[in-house]
């Protein structure tokens, strides 16, 4: 055999061998998302449970402190040798993994954990979509507007402070897929969580402290904001990291439809939390425009 004909079969097996890498990458990716989005549900809806003791901002800072001494010790992060381009993705991540958490579990409080994760989906929707230049895809935001503007309504009892907390949350959510994705690209392992954690934990130092001044701590709530910690904030934010280097960004966002409507089922079970007939429908249209987008991308792949 010559060497070019060596060079071409060991090319052609590089090339097989990188489309099985390929075919398997987005069933360990569904895997992988759909036990973070189970796991983050879960931990929300027992971090609610100690919402009367501590509130929302208690559980947060719980939350954000076991995350910190969990990834930190995952991570390792070799701080001192992180560059400037490495270090501003990983201080707008802190900012914004405080941020979200503590929008989001106000939005939960005023709102129920259904409507608040739905309103929180709105995030990476908008990264999903904004991708895409398909006509498929316009039809699709135009389907999940709809949805949106149907929870958004006016009611006699509508928290429109609840519905802008969750919306806010929407935004952190598209800004922690993007940097999530960045720093996964620029920082080894879990290294950018690591630090990105401990920082979102220092800035709830002060938080805790005149919280639990106030609001004693007891056993209890201490259990279910750990819980919280450990099931929406340490598990979610390694899978994702991890899912992220297999899937698309795109794919990413239009998957995690998944997580309204495990929100509103969790919240159904754990908290008691009925959802009316309209708002069941608003979510089931955002859930479809998220399916349709992601069924016609793959189509397009396919092709």
């Amino acid at each position: 055999m010559t060497t070019s004909s060596t060079s071409d079969a060991q090319a052609s097996l590089d090339r097989a061998d990188a489309g099985r890498r390929v075919g398997a990458a987005p069933a360990s990716g569904i895997v992988m998302m759909v036990g973070s989005a189970l796991s983050n549900q879960l931990g929300a809806a027992t971090g609610a449970l100690a919402f009367p003791a501590i509130g929302p901002a208690g559980v947060v800072a719980v939350r954000q402190w076991v995350a910190a001494v969990v990834l930190l010790a995952a991570g390792r992060p070799h701080v001192r040798r992180f560059t400037w381009r490495q270090w501003w993705p990983v201080l707008l991540l802190a900012l914004v993994f405080a941020t979200m958490n503590l929008t989001l579990y106000t939005a939960v409080d005023r709102v129920g954990l259904g409507l608040a994760v739905t309103l929180e989906f709105v995030g990476p929707l908008t990264v999903a979509l904004a991708a895409s230049r398909r006509r498929t895809d316009l039809v699709c935001a135009l389907a999940a507007g709809a949805g949106v503007v149907c929870l958004l309504r006016p009611k006699p009892t509508t928290d429109y402070l609840g519905l802008g907390l969750g919306l806010a949350a929407a935004a952190c959510w598209a800004a922690y897929i993007l940097l999530n994705r960045l720093i996964g690209a620029r920082i080894p392992g879990a290294e950018g969580p690591g630090a990105a954690a401990a920082l979102s934990g220092l800035l709830y130092l002060p938080v805790g402290v005149l919280v639990f001044t106030r609001h004693p701590l007891t056993a209890q709530a201490l259990a279910c904001a750990s819980a919280a910690g450990v099931l929406s904030s340490v598990v979610p934010f390694l899978v994702d990291m991890l899912t992220l280097r297999k899937v698309p960004t795109q794919f990413f966002g239009v998957f995690m439809s998944v997580h309204p409507v495990m929100a509103a089922l969790v919240g159904w079970v754990v908290l008691g939390q009925r959802l009316p007939l309209a708002d069941w429908l608003a979510i089931a249209a955002i859930v479809a425009a998220n399916t349709t987008s992601a069924l016609a991308a793959g189509r397009r792949g396919r092709g």
